[in-house]
């Protein structure tokens, strides 16, 4: 399928109970200087129906209600069913667009016919001036982590040229529609946090490449809807990095990472958690550790 600056792109948001927030995108959306584009609003099951309030911001948009909360993964998938782009471009509804950032992005799959995804630079919404992402590193096999590249920092130019990246970004990423043919919708069994880094490893796998373009250029509130730190957080966040070292690791990896689960990672956090009096964190992550032991590696399945 040949990609141009004519091409639909798809842009796919999930929505749960921040109707306000996910207003602010569309906002910003209708600032888009790329004219053909789709908006999809998939709502996981809001106690409020949002329908209203996104009809009077941009009354174009499709939306779609989903009868419970599918996570991040399973919302977004039922965006892709309902989408007719050649590009996908999956954002979370804390973010806002800027002006130019899809014609950025549909270079990349001009260019590149190798391009599986990419991922904008993407900057920290209350502090424009400092960067969020600009790449990942692979995971850490001993640890189950990575670095973001960039993350932090004051943005003076230093990560201005296009490269490779590990994983795309899931609060950002434009796929073409032939990489979802070929491998799949994205992983729902995670829930909520690491499918698009399970994604991006299938997408490599099935021979595509993982990008980071930082032309385009992308606000981000940054977990609204979880919280900064909470037990929901805690315990997807333990429970799928283990579950994505399991998929995507070989044995010795494994093997390195539950040695330093058991002599390290798991001792030093409940420590951590126990001090600070953060009983509730410290049970959601005793809950993500043993959610793993006591369930063997999804394939194709749904996982709540």
């Amino acid at each position: 399928m040949q990609i141009n600056q004519q091409s639909l792109v798809s842009i796919i948001t999930v929505n749960y109970n921040q109707a306000d927030v996910t207003c602010d995108l569309l906002k910003s959306a209708k600032n888009l200087s790329y004219a053909h584009v789709e908006i999809i609003v998939v709502d996981n099951a809001s106690v409020e129906n949002p329908t209203q309030k996104i009809k009077t911001v941009f009354p174009e948009a499709k939306i779609i209600l989903s009868d419970k909360n599918l996570g991040f993964a399973g919302g977004n998938n039922l965006g892709i069913q309902s989408a007719k782009g050649e590009l996908l471009f999956f954002i979370n509804n804390d973010t806002v667009l800027t002006p130019d950032i899809l014609e950025n992005l549909i270079a990349v799959f001009q260019k590149n016919e190798k391009a599986g995804a990419v991922s904008p630079k993407i900057y920290y919404f209350d502090e424009p001036e400092k960067i969020q992402f600009a790449g990942y590193t692979r995971m850490n096999p001993c640890t189950g982590r990575n670095v973001t590249i960039g993350q932090f920092e004051i943005d003076k130019g230093q990560h201005d040229h296009p490269r490779n990246t590990a994983y795309a970004h899931g609060a950002a990423m434009m796929v073409h529609r032939k990489v979802i043919d070929k491998v799949g919708m994205m992983p729902d069994f995670f829930f909520l946090y690491f499918e698009e880094f399970d994604w991006s490893e299938q997408i490599k796998r099935a021979g595509f490449e993982i990008l980071y373009e930082p032309k385009a250029k992308i606000y981000h509130k940054e977990s609204v809807t979880t919280g900064k730190l909470s037990p929901l957080k805690t315990y997807y966040e333990t429970r799928n990095r283990i579950l994505f070292m399991r998929r995507n690791a070989g044995n010795l990896q494994l093997i390195a990472l539950s040695i330093s689960l058991a002599f390290f990672t798991i001792p030093k956090n409940l420590l951590l958690y126990l001090l600070k009096g953060e009983i509730e964190l410290a049970r959601s992550f005793l809950r993500g550790i043993i959610w793993n032991i006591l369930h063997k590696t999804p394939g194709n399945m749904n996982i709540a």
